[in-house]
């Protein structure tokens, strides 16, 4: 790559939960699997297997439905202490390659490696020997991206899905936008999407040319950003996890969340991956947040402090779910969910608080 260009690695465990079992029980494996709740008590898909998928089952939806298009799924409870476990394992092996690792997930994260610990200077060979460490090691897989900015990266990890490998090249990477939809822009759901399309905006590339007061008008302040992607341009740095003032999660679904049941396991889910990170830094919270947007774009936040330090995934989750009783969720449809913690507290040190860190 020419001086000065940036090599960014977006390394994506494959089906991450859904893998983890079937490893972990050799029955389990080649079948359709569903991490999740139970069909009976509303319970909603946290994830699915690759063969699960074929079927249309998909994370969030209700247990019952998914189990109507896959009469032979097979349902497994989470088990989020052996996912923790698994990804700290997954981040030990990124961070043999590079101190800038910025996990976003318990199974995703991203790499600077423009000047890593191995001494390669190709980040495709990077990525190749860390998703062979992580079969080896793990006995699971990754899908990985290789490209200059953060953007590129988190689009060409999923592009050959799953154990794939895709590269956007500097020289590469107009050929590689102009071949994208407009879902590809971060932030851009289907609602979205389909408001973009109706003023003529079907690709990412369209954004470049679209008119600035119509594009405004269906995506509000992220226009510049948007047109700024669509140029390929992000500046974004990666940022290695650090101790910080709070700790969060969120995540923006692809299509909205209409069921009080699949925003609870949502919840679950993203209070495990802060107690997580909680847990790994010796930290405990005094407040619990939980950000709600809905699919208007509208946004709220609701918080609860008390003298009770908490870094335990389930305390955690039932001050979310509290607080998600305080929403307009039950009634209107939910595109972003986030649980964060602050006033953090490093080991018996009430004084001690430290930046920011968003998983």
């Amino acid at each position: 790559m020419p001086g000065g260009q940036r090599r960014i690695i977006h390394l994506d465990m494959d089906a991450f939960y859904t893998s983890v079992e079937q490893r972990d029980d050799p029955r389990l494996r080649g079948r359709p699997v569903a991490v999740g709740g139970s069909p009976q008590s509303r319970g909603v898909v946290a994830a699915a297997s690759y063969e699960a998928r074929a079927f249309g089952v998909r994370s969030a939806m209700p247990m019952a439905r998914a189990l109507r298009q896959c009469p032979d799924l097979v349902i497994v409870r989470p088990d989020f202490p052996r996912y923790r476990e698994a990804s700290q394992r997954v981040m030990a092996i990124l961070r043999s390659a590079t101190p800038l690792v910025e996990p976003l997930s318990l199974d995703e994260a991203y790499l600077e490696v423009t000047e890593n610990l191995w001494g390669e200077p190709l980040a495709t060979e990077v990525a190749k020997e860390l998703k062979r460490r992580i079969r080896a090691e793990l006995s699971l897989t990754a899908s990985a991206g290789v490209a200059p900015n953060k953007f590129l990266a988190k689009i060409a990890s999923g592009w050959q899905k799953p154990d794939g490998l895709t590269v956007v090249a500097p020289g590469r990477v107009e050929a590689f936008l102009q071949k994208l939809p407009v879902e590809a822009l971060w932030g851009v759901g289907p609602v979205t999407a389909k408001k973009l399309r109706a003023i003529g905006i079907g690709r990412l590339v369209d954004v470049r040319t679209a008119d600035p007061v119509l594009l405004a008008e269906a995506v509000g302040n992220l226009a510049d950003w948007l047109r700024r992607l669509a140029r390929g341009d992000d500046p974004r740095e990666v940022t290695p996890d650090r101790p910080g003032k709070s700790i969060s999660a969120e995540t923006t679904y692809a299509d909205d969340l209409r069921e009080v049941a699949a925003m609870h396991i949502e919840l679950e889910r993203l209070a495990a991956r802060v107690a997580a990170a909680l847990q790994g830094k010796a930290l405990r919270a005094r407040t619990v947040t939980i950000k709600v947007r809905y699919a208007d774009f509208a946004t709220v936040t609701r918080s609860h402090t008390d003298d009770t330090l908490q870094c335990d995934a389930g305390a955690l989750t039932r001050r979310a779910l509290l607080l998600l009783g305080r929403t307009d969720a039950a009634s209107r449809p939910v595109r972003l969910l986030g649980v964060g913690t602050h006033g953090l507290v490093a080991g018996g040190d009430a004084g001690r608080t430290t930046g920011w860190l968003a998983l």
